[in-house]
């Protein structure tokens, strides 16, 4: 990682777990008080995605995997493994060139994800948002 920042291997088993397992529905990832691993915060089962956002801190940032489930008329129901980097205009400087810096190795370690959102605001990761992306990559 061009930071130095690791993922520990806490959050590629939880990450195996959600994709193959399918009873997790997100992960949230943080980064440790000192900044040289990136750790599991929370993962969970619940499906709301309202709930799921409200998770997300207004002043700090976050990575998260959620398991996006929707309709796609005359297709049926679809699944599609989204990654989020949420660094919310509020969040210090510092913390956002961190975060920053450290995508690239936590997303190259997540085999598997469909669906890509940067998301700075509630409404860049909002469930109408991410259907609209959701449904442009599916044919």
């Amino acid at each position: 990682m061009a930071s130095g920042v690791q993922v520990t291997d806490d959050c590629l088993r939880t990450f195996q777990n959600l994709k193959l397992g399918k009873k997790l529905k997100y992960i949230i990832f943080n980064l440790n008080k000192e900044l040289t691993e990136i750790v599991v915060e929370k993962s969970s089962e619940d499906s709301d995605y309202e709930k799921f956002i409200e998770e997300l801190p207004t002043d700090g940032c976050r990575w998260a995997v959620y398991d996006f489930s929707f309709e796609k008329e005359g297709e049926g129901r679809r699944n599609k493994l989204c990654f989020i980097s949420w660094a919310p205009d509020t969040a210090r400087v510092k913390t956002k060139m961190v975060f920053a810096s450290s995508r690239d190795g936590l997303r190259r370690k997540l085999d598997g994800i469909a669906l890509e959102i940067q998301g700075t605001d509630l409404e860049e990761v909002s469930h109408k948002t991410v259907l609209a992306k959701a449904m442009l990559g599916t044919r």
